[in-house]
């Protein structure tokens, strides 16, 4: 197909919000929140919010908070376990007794209020300290963060989602910012790119969340960081396209859809994006765009809900027209983000560098 086709897009993106999750989808079913983002801030950048009941939505939203069921002040530390579930199946509470697997998810809360954000929701219902608090007992000794507190998976994809977080909600004591600045750093690789942790592989979208958090950081830390190499950085995500056009996560891969959005935002951070083949990377694309609607990681698969939704965004980074622009470091339209982003120009990474002696 040689065009965008917006229309079937959004009927794609509408219609899983309409129907539900699909057999396909019933093994993400504790992800359904995230799933949702995808959809309504696809259908935001589409310019197509019209087309889902907005009101059903947020409340749907409030019902996946999870509560204190007593003043915040009464629970010790070990307690603070608030935030958003993915989808009620992970509420194992009976009766009123709670369990010690309930509790909030950062990857679910940053969805949850980037959707609210989206759908101009003002945050009244949102438990805020109870949030940010049970946020900054996640953080870890060296600055990563985990995303639940009974054992997973500690890297920078979820100090990605605090930083968001602590964002959305204007309140950064939910975060020992100096310490996740020195984890950051330490995530850099030999050869530019950023691992999800020090000594592992660079890796696409490890990248973004260093980057897109350190932008993030950077409006409201006093002081920044130094040590990162952004000549070298730079040079690795040019490097991430391929010969097809499309760009890979990681080196001797495949291109991906979804590395339009996770490399090209970063090379948007750095002010590098116009320096990529930007017509080979839209017929990559195209190559990948399902006539039903949505986008397949790779041509001539499936549509999927993430690989549609970063399609969809890459076309945005892209300026078709039609789209509403990224604030790349929230992962939602410009226009949802206000006066929380700095909107897709460049990231002024001055507060990174050391003086350059005269």
């Amino acid at each position: 197909m040689a065009f965008f086709d917006r229309d079937a897009h959004v009927q794609f993106f509408a219609g899983f919000l309409v129907r539900g999750l699909s057999a396909d989808y019933l093994g993400q079913e504790c992800n359904t929140l995230s799933l949702a983002y995808f959809a309504i801030s696809a259908l935001d950048i589409l310019n197509a919010l019209n087309q889902i009941p907005t009101g059903e939505i947020v409340d749907w939203v409030y019902s996946l908070q999870v509560l204190p069921l007593k003043e915040l002040d009464e629970y010790a530390e070990k307690d603070l376990r608030f935030g958003f579930l993915g989808s009620r199946s992970t509420y194992v509470s009976r009766d009123g007794v709670e369990s010690s697997y309930d509790g909030g998810h950062l990857a679910m809360t940053y969805s949850a209020l980037a959707i609210l954000k989206i759908l101009g929701d003002d945050y009244s219902r949102v438990s805020r300290n109870a949030i940010v608090r049970s946020m900054r007992s996640l953080q870890q000794p060296d600055g990563r963060f985990t995303p639940v507190h009974l054992g997973a998976e500690r890297d920078s994809r979820f100090l990605f989602c605090a930083a968001a977080i602590c964002t959305f909600l204007q309140d950064w004591s939910g975060m020992d910012v100096p310490l996740a600045c020195d984890y950051i750093a330490k995530c850099q690789s030999y050869d530019g790119g950023f691992g999800l942790c020090p000594g592992l592989e660079a890796h696409g979208g490890a990248t973004y969340c260093a980057l897109a958090a350190l932008k993030l950081i950077g409006q409201s830390a006093e002081k920044g960081i130094t040590g990162i190499d952004f000549p070298l950085l730079t040079s690795w995500l040019l490097q991430r396209q391929a010969v097809t056009g499309g760009f890979q996560g990681r080196i001797n891969k495949a291109p991906d859809t979804c590395y339009a959005f996770w490399v090209g935002a970063s090379l948007v951070f750095l002010g590098a994006y116009e320096l990529c083949d930007r017509e080979a990377l839209r017929l990559s694309l195209l190559s990948c765009q399902s006539e039903k609607g949505g986008f397949s990681k790779y041509p001539h698969d499936d549509a999927d809900m993430l690989h549609s939704y970063y399609g969809v965004c890459g076309f945005s980074l892209l300026n078709e027209p039609g789209l509403e622009s990224l604030c790349c470091e929230l992962g939602i339209s410009a226009r949802a983000a206000g006066d929380f982003g700095m909107g897709s120009d460049t990231v002024k990474f001055s507060y990174l560098e050391e003086e350059t002696p005269d």
